[in-house]
């Protein structure tokens, strides 16, 4: 569950990064995937808009496609690049002794 705390965090986390670069990876449907490098143009209330490199077009995304999933953000850090939101721990399910 998305807590508003969790939205309002990465809001500035994200008005920090404004003019870095950055890798955006999701789906286009039906088993197809994206990846591509990208720049943080301007960071609003409701969304954030990024320019892609190769394209040179501005797309825009909501703070909730990044915590959802729908779009993930890797950041450059000067040497690589790191998830903007760490990948979810998946817990072990316990089995139940049926006896």
């Amino acid at each position: 569950m998305i807590c508003p705390n969790d939205i309002a965090n990465l809001k500035t986390d994200i008005n920090e990064m404004v003019g870095q670069k950055i890798i955006v990876k999701g789906s286009l449907g039906r088993c197809k995937t994206f990846e591509k490098e990208a720049t943080i143009e301007k960071a609003y209330p409701n969304i954030f808009v990024i320019k892609y490199e190769e394209e040179k077009r501005n797309v825009t995304y909501s703070y909730t496609d990044v915590l959802t999933r729908t779009v993930e953000v890797d950041v450059f850090d000067g040497t690589s690049y790191s998830p903007l939101i760490p990948p979810p721990v998946l817990e072990a399910k316990r089995q139940k002794n049926l006896a």
